[in-house]
């Protein structure tokens, strides 16, 4: 199985009190891991996700009952993990990285020739790597130089909560907002899945003209995952912001791109995950 955790370097931001400059401290920190999975059946790409490794076997039964491709236990006859994996150098000894998953199925089970491929899949042992979610290069976020204030990081939950008082009675409902740098508030949106709300306000932002988005920052309300971050990315907003600490995959995909990814925004303190050098005092 592969890695649950993960440890990386962040710097912490705090402001001590009003009108003195915020305190910043590097530290390490423990993240979730979010790794792609591919699922090949007879050799065939069929399925791609992005999951916390573990039970991933149990996840290609589920996956391929609700897809239709089986539909008892029996219809699978092996699942197990490909034995290949790219190795880092020419020296080293290539590793199961656990994100790509055979699946052979029972004789007379047919696979539906419509299933399609949800995100890119790489053609061989191993390839589902952080490629399978890296977002176009003219997409990079490297060249936006949008400086933010540390204040007003620190100050957009409050801001996005209390927007969320204002235009909804439901309480704990995932909850996304697109704000200027200035702190000003663009557009709330709310929405049962953190994704659609994530579209709900990019959305709002391509139909007002207001992307790519550079000068734009990307509030919500629950934890960062890779495919928050790569619509983020895509669309052109260079810093995105949650209460809650990112997985290992979305604080990959960040600096990968540019993004500044801001996480467990809290009081007076949060920690900067990627990006940290678009932080004025």
């Amino acid at each position: 199985m592969g890695r649950l955790t993960v440890r990386r370097r962040l710097v912490t931001v705090t402001r001590p009190e009003p009108g003195v400059p915020c305190e910043r401290r590097r530290r390490v920190d423990t993240l979730a891991v979010e790794e792609p999975l591919e699922i090949r059946v007879n050799g065939r790409s069929v399925a791609a996700t992005v999951r916390t490794p573990g039970h991933d076997i149990e996840l290609a039964h589920g996956l391929l009952h609700g897809a239709g491709i089986i539909r008892h236990r029996v219809d699978i006859a092996t699942a197990r993990y490909c034995a290949g994996a790219v190795a880092t150098t020419p020296q080293s000894t290539a590793q199961n990285t656990y994100n790509l998953l055979d699946v052979t199925v029972s004789a007379g089970v047919r696979i539906p020739t419509d299933v399609g491929d949800p995100l890119p899949i790489g053609s061989t042992c191993g390839a589902a790597t952080l490629d399978l979610v890296r977002v176009a290069e003219e997409r990079s976020l490297h060249q936006d130089r949008t400086p933010v204030s540390a204040t007003v990081l620190l100050d957009l939950p409050d801001l996005l909560r209390e927007r969320h008082r204002d235009i909804s009675t439901i309480r704990d409902i995932p909850t996304a907002g697109l704000f200027t740098t200035d702190g000003e508030v663009l557009v709330v949106r709310e929405d049962i899945s953190r994704r659609n709300a994530i579209d709900k306000v990019i959305g709002w932002a391509l139909l007002h003209d207001r992307l790519p988005g550079n000068g734009l920052i990307v509030q919500i309300s629950g934890r960062t995952s890779y495919d928050i971050v790569r619509r983020t990315v895509l669309a052109g907003i260079p810093v995105l912001s949650g209460v809650a600490a990112p997985s290992s995959l979305a604080v990959e995909l960040a600096e990968d791109a540019g993004l500044t990814l801001v996480g467990l925004v809290r009081g007076d303190r949060m920690n900067v995950y990627t990006g940290a050098h678009r932080l004025t005092p």
